[in-house]
């Protein structure tokens, strides 16, 4: 994803993809949570989720996150994370890995999935669900009786994951979709969708289960304006109703495509929504009162003390890739758009950053595991 036009080229992902992609989420300060991003075609699918799982250890010191295909290959990506984390019961004490699992509307769970469910129970691990129930497909037309149905199925799953092993840390995922009428295909940006992150939002907290909403996407194929107000709109409103798990950065076209300049973007849209969920402070000191009435008469309050101490915490600063500039300044910088300047941002990081590596024979043993499944899975 090389040059200026780097949010426009279309090309199936490879493993080299991959490691660009893991590169930047890791380099971003607010990337929390470290994906692949990517589904690379040069790398069987019998094993793909576990070579996946396997750079993401080694490239990035953040949090992970895999989707995982099956029960055979969650054996071999548990033993990635055991390795990892120095032993089955270090793991299980503190875990690095949740299994996320998406039960198939309307009302079934796939074996695929339970598989995976008995791997995670078996140790005790936290185990997510995604219900993606889509209005007027696999979904009543209404958002009420769509939101009925993903509760009933997420918490069908849940009693399961507690039939299997009571205590078993689980996270509610609220996330069901509209059917576009036009296209009859799924839509990720809808005003729908961020109205059913919060009615989940607030349904989990009832319950008071951690929640995961799908917001902060698109269905938009270009880091555009529809971009911006799909993915700005649904996550903030997801952020303000309490998600604990929610955006999906990088992510164009309803999840069919990914971009870098898009995570780029993304990152600094969590850096905006974390200014607004920090709100404000009011107390007598940011009141203010004593500050107006010295400053007010001589209508200057830049030089105050009071300004002074108080401005970096109050007033969000934006970096590089924000544009506050009068027309000539900007036209003189060559007028460049958000995207233009995240895709530089992203071609800068993969030119200079060098992650965190992890130790030689950690590595090894890693590899080693990911060789193992090949050799069985692959046949």
């Amino acid at each position: 994803m090389g040059g200026s036009q780097a949010h426009r080229r279309q090309q199936s992902p490879t493993s080299e993809d991959t490691y660009q992609a893991i590169a930047v989420g890791d380099a971003l300060e607010h990337i929390d949570i470290v994906g692949a991003l990517t589904q690379p075609v040069d790398i069987p699918t019998p094993i793909r989720d576990i070579w996946l799982t396997a750079e993401l250890v080694k490239r990035t010191r953040k949090p992970t996150r895999c989707w995982i295909a099956n029960g055979a290959t969650a054996r071999y990506i548990l033993e990635i994370y055991k390795t990892v984390a120095g032993g089955e019961a270090a793991l299980r004490a503190k875990p690095q890995i949740e299994a996320f699992i998406e039960p198939i509307s309307p009302l079934q769970m796939p074996t695929t999935g339970m598989e995976i469910l008995i791997e995670f129970t078996r140790l005790g691990l936290p185990v997510s669900y995604g219900p993606m129930v889509m209005a007027t497909a696999t979904g009543p037309a209404t958002l009420a009786g769509t939101l009925v149905q993903e509760n009933a199925e997420t918490l069908a799953a849940i009693v399961i994951t507690q039939v299997l092993r009571p205590g078993t840390p689980v996270l509610y995922g609220g996330i069901p979709h509209v059917m576009d009428p036009k296209t009859t295909s799924i839509s990720f940006g809808s005003p729908e969708q961020a109205i059913m992150a919060v009615c989940m939002a607030q349904v989990a907290g009832f319950y008071g289960l951690p929640v995961y909403v799908n917001t902060g996407m698109t269905d938009s194929n270009l880091g555009d304006a529809q971009a911006g107000m799909e993915k700005g709109m649904t996550f903030l409103l997801g952020a303000l109703a309490g998600g604990d798990l929610l955006m999906h950065a990088g992510f164009v076209g309803a999840d069919q495509g990914a971009s870098l300049a898009q995570l780029v973007i993304d990152n600094e849209m969590v850096a905006y929504v974390k200014r607004i969920l920090r709100g404000l402070t009011v107390d007598d000191d940011t009141l203010a009162v004593s500050v107006i009435e010295k400053a007010a008469p001589q209508g200057d309050y830049m030089t105050s003390d009071h300004t002074l101490q108080h401005f970096r915490q109050e007033l969000w600063i934006p970096g590089g890739l924000w544009n506050r500039a009068d027309w000539d300044t900007c036209l003189a910088g060559g007028g460049k758009s958000m995207v233009d300047r995240a895709a530089e941002r992203a071609e800068d990081i993969l030119a200079s950053h060098q992650p965190e590596p992890i130790a030689e024979d950690l590595e090894k043993e890693i590899d080693a595991i990911v060789e193992s499944a090949r050799k069985h899975l692959l046949g």
